[in-house]
């Protein structure tokens, strides 16, 4: 049985509904963000960071078939790459999150994670340690919040209002998501390295990239759909 897929003409609609609430914040976007596929063929080997790092836009919802429900739209704005010709050690990623509408539960392995209510609504996050036999512990989390430690109890929501951020270490189990009831959130996390393709471990399974079925033009490509990768 093939995966859940998304209609190209809802991955449209969200990344213009995304690129409006962002631009509400007086956040703009790089220009390669509103580059056709047909503009990315023209766009030669100078390019080839925002190819192979995975910058631009990404929505998904985890392979769900359910996107209002688990999904996010992402923006990846930096990247680095194990790769001598892409030294960055940091990235950044801006995220229209809207009301109740829930990441997977999942841990990164390698990427150590900032994320930043940067306005709108207020973000929640649950919180697990890794157990040795891979699902969640129960013990409390030592976090550092705005620079502040803190002792999360596992499983129950931290709140971040507009201003507010949150690290979360390697192999810890999260799930975030805007607070029912307050509105959209514009968020940005800043990382160490992201590799999306392989630093992902979801809880119950999932898919970190969505299939596409083509109903309609791509308005914009995907950070996962550039040819010419170099």
């Amino acid at each position: 049985m093939s995966a859940p897929s998304i209609k190209r003409s809802r991955v449209n609609q969200i990344m213009r509904e995304s690129d409006e609430f962002i631009r509400s914040f007086g956040y703009v976007l790089p220009p390669f963000a509103y580059w056709s596929p047909e503009e990315w063929r023209t766009k030669g080997a100078e390019f080839d960071e925002i190819r192979n790092v995975g910058l631009g836009w990404d929505v998904t919802d985890f392979g769900s078939g359910d996107l209002r429900r688990i999904g996010r739209t992402i923006f990846t704005l930096r990247n680095g790459k194990k790769d001598r010709r892409y030294p960055k050690a940091y990235a950044q990623k801006a995220m229209h999150m809207i009301e109740d509408q829930k990441s997977v539960i999942h841990y990164h392995l390698n990427k150590m994670e900032d994320i930043c209510n940067q306005g709108g609504g207020n973000v929640m996050i649950l919180f697990w340690a890794v157990a040795e036999n891979g699902q969640r512990g129960m013990d409390p989390l030592t976090l550092s919040m705005g620079g502040r430690k803190i002792i999360q109890p596992a499983g129950e929501p931290l709140r971040l209002v507009p201003g507010d951020a949150v690290c979360v270490p390697p192999r810890t189990y999260h799930q975030f998501w805007s607070e029912a009831g307050h509105g959209p959130t514009l968020s940005i996390e800043v990382s160490s390295v992201c590799d999306d393709h392989t630093d992902n471990y979801f809880l119950d399974g999932g898919r970190r990239f969505p299939a596409i079925e083509e109903d309609e033009p791509s308005r914009y490509a995907l950070c996962n759909e550039y040819e010419n990768k170099g």
